[in-house]
């Protein structure tokens, strides 16, 4: 299998997400479901339980889930083909990429210390960052989906 990521330049710059992956010869993707960082205790039936921590520690709990779901389903960290971002407002300069719940810094320290492969001033996977109102608890302010490929 070979997975390309082309860079995503504008006027020179390197942008902190990917242009897009070219896939070749995968057995087959890994569409993951929404990832939230929620406690042990959390009860989406009930209501009860909550987030885990501020939105740094929600950021590590989601990208750690991430990794673990990708390597039970047969793929890594390292087939990441694309990620999508929902981030809960307030967004205080009017865009997503200014809210404190977006967390750049804490997904390039996940990425530097397990998959330096992925990280936004390297070669990251091409990725959305949505602004949201709400997300399915009022303590949750990060959502994120992820697609990888499955290698031979």
């Amino acid at each position: 299998m070979q997975l390309v990521t082309h860079k995503k330049t504008k006027e020179g710059r390197l942008m902190p997400w990917g242009k897009g992956t070219v896939v070749s010869g995968a057995r087959g993707y890994v569409f993951l479901a929404g990832n939230t960082g929620t406690a042990e205790n959390y009860d989406p039936s009930t209501g009860k339980g909550g987030a885990v921590g501020d939105a740094a520690t929600q950021w590590r709990s989601i990208l750690t889930t991430i990794k673990s779901d990708l390597e039970e389903l047969g793929s890594s960290l390292e087939h990441l083909v694309k990620i999508t971002q929902y981030v809960k407002g307030p967004f205080p300069d009017g865009g997503v990429l200014s809210s404190p719940n977006f967390r750049l810094d804490v997904m390039d320290e996940f990425f530097a210390a397990h998959c330096p492969k992925h990280c936004s001033y390297n070669n990251p996977p091409p990725s959305e960052v949505i602004g949201v109102a709400a997300l399915a608890h009022p303590d949750l302010v990060i959502e994120i989906v992820a697609i990888a490929a499955l290698p031979d």
